[in-house]
């Protein structure tokens, strides 16, 4: 990764039809155009969680994906199309292995320029106030993966309140870190100071989107973040949907780390 390489991403801030992946489908697509209109494209396209179905988890098992399948395939065809790279939030994914059926998992799919599947992680913190636990399978790894030669991990949502876990995608070499969720607005607060506090404490990036709007699971506040590894706030989005874009400029996690250096100073023989 060069020192003075710097990445643009575009966050896709959805207000999502509760139950009505085909909706979904339809105002995704509106809003990638909306972000492919700048002339200088993304290198990034960031979607947040579940936004294919919403939290319809009594009727999941009927409206999620199958192994991906219709939303993956399209947005690969959108990656090679466009040569960028999509991190596609998370979807409803129904799983079988040998005949047998796994379940239904909160999945991320990451998709590189070529159109490639680089990426797939399953939510492994299952958030119990929405049911989670109830109807959909836990994951059972943290995943990283290279985007342009850069280093990154993801999440979902609840994850983040774990900061072992994000510590442990840091320690495995991400440099950025993707969260898509829907974060509902009575913790709207907690959203914001994790999201700034795992960026500082792991001196990394973290580009969060969060959906907007309210439906029969809750009300959403939006306020998608990208946050730098000093703790700044580079991109706050509102409450409504919208497309947000910024910059990255990797050179920042360099700096910090050799400022301050929380890793070699570590003593993980202690904790």
């Amino acid at each position: 990764m060069s020192d003075n390489m710097k990445l643009k991403v575009s966050l896709l801030q959805m207000d999502v039809a509760y139950g009505d992946p085909e909706q979904n489908r339809c105002r995704a697509e509106d809003m990638i155009k909306e972000a492919l209109k700048d002339r200088k494209k993304p290198d990034v396209l960031v979607l947040p969680e579940m936004w294919t179905t919403g939290y319809d988890l009594k009727r999941i098992g009927d409206i999620a994906d199958r192994e991906g399948n219709p939303t993956i395939p399209w947005l690969r065809e959108v990656a090679a199309k466009n040569r960028l790279n999509i991190v596609a939030g998370s979807i409803a994914d129904g799983r079988t292995s040998q005949n047998k059926k796994e379940g239904v998992f909160n999945s991320s799919y990451v998709i590189n320029r070529e159109g490639e599947i680089v990426a797939r992680y399953d939510k492994v913190h299952r958030f119990r106030l929405m049911e989670e636990d109830r109807y959909l399978s836990p994951g059972k790894e943290a995943v990283t993966f290279e985007l342009d030669g850069i280093p990154c991990g993801v999440i979902i949502c609840y994850d983040l309140r774990f900061p072992e876990f994000v510590r442990k995608l840091a320690l495995m070499g991400a440099k950025i870190l993707f969260v898509p969720a829907q974060w509902p607005r009575p913790r709207e607060i907690h959203w914001k100071l994790l999201n700034i506090v795992r960026a500082i404490e792991n001196q990394f990036f973290v580009v969060a989107v969060n959906r907007a709007g309210k439906d029969k699971s809750g009300d959403f506040p939006g306020i998608s973040l990208v946050v730098d590894p000093w703790g700044e706030v580079l991109l706050e989005g509102s409450d409504k949907e919208e497309v947000l874009t910024a910059t990255l400029d990797l050179s920042r996690i360099d700096h910090a780390r050799r400022k301050i250096t929380v890793f070699e100073d570590r003593r993980p023989e202690l904790y």
